[in-house]
């Protein structure tokens, strides 16, 4: 049996189980996220673009194709593996850990697909947001999509099963002391796994709070991949712009 509950993110997206879990994710949703995102932001040609926790990089690669100058970079060592066999002259993935600010600046930071509130301590998200504002330049932008709690808590599916690629991936979700839990466990050629996933349940109004002591400014609030207004009750993500 394999459980990490005190660093999750760093042992279950490190697996190739995580990635087949999610493999029926919406890549055109995606791309038409980044093409609304870009033009909304007015990036200039060959933009300096930062991926914040990439995976795979999947949003990094459609970004280098749009053009710009992109840098993924992910706290799984074997995802970067995998996205680093689409590197060019423009597309340059890393390992590294989101609290910790970046050598160089960028014009945008994205930080995709809630790829935030995973830590334990408090103050390792607020570094996590200081290390993005220390990392952007002058003139840049940084996005976050984040899941929209007050919709989610809701609609939470308590258990499901979902088989993929042979594996029946066994699904319990809670709510729980602020986070949202979802325990998985299944079976592999004949060895038991057991994973949890743990985000902190983050309305808007925490990240505006947290964006006040780490000195930044919140600029847009968005409710969808269209760009479309933010509703609490109703929409389906929480994406800020701020810098």
């Amino acid at each position: 049996m394999q459980k990490d509950s005190a660093n999750w993110y760093a042992s279950w997206f490190d697996t190739s189980y995580y990635h087949t879990l999610y493999k029926d994710r919406d890549y055109e949703e995606a791309q038409l996220f980044m093409d609304n995102l870009t033009e909304y932001l007015n990036l200039p040609e060959e933009a300096k673009i930062l991926d914040l926790a990439c995976g795979k990089g999947r949003h990094s690669i459609y970004l280098n194709q749009l053009g710009y100058d992109v840098t993924g970079v992910d706290l799984s060592p074997n995802s970067i593996r995998t996205a680093q066999e689409h590197e060019n002259d423009k597309l340059h993935f890393h390992v590294h850990d989101m609290r910790e600010p970046l050598p160089q600046q960028y014009d945008a930071i994205f930080n995709l697909f809630t790829s935030f509130g995973y830590f334990e301590e408090e103050e390792d998200n607020v570094k996590t947001l200081k290390a993005i504002r220390d990392s952007l330049n002058e003139y840049g932008f940084a996005v976050m999509d984040f899941m929209n709690v007050d919709k989610v808590i809701p609609n939470l599916v308590a258990e499901e099963v979902k088989t993929v690629d042979g594996i029946a991936f066994h699904l319990k979700r809670r709510f729980e002391n602020g986070f949202i839990i979802k325990d998985i466990s299944f079976e592999d050629q004949g060895q038991q796994y057991d994973f949890t996933e743990r985000v902190r349940a983050f309305r808007l109004e925490d990240f505006e709070k947290m964006m006040e002591e780490s000195d930044i400014n919140l600029l847009d609030v968005f409710g969808n991949y269209r760009l479309k207004k933010f509703y609490k009750g109703e929409s389906e993500r929480l994406i800020m712009i701020f810098k």
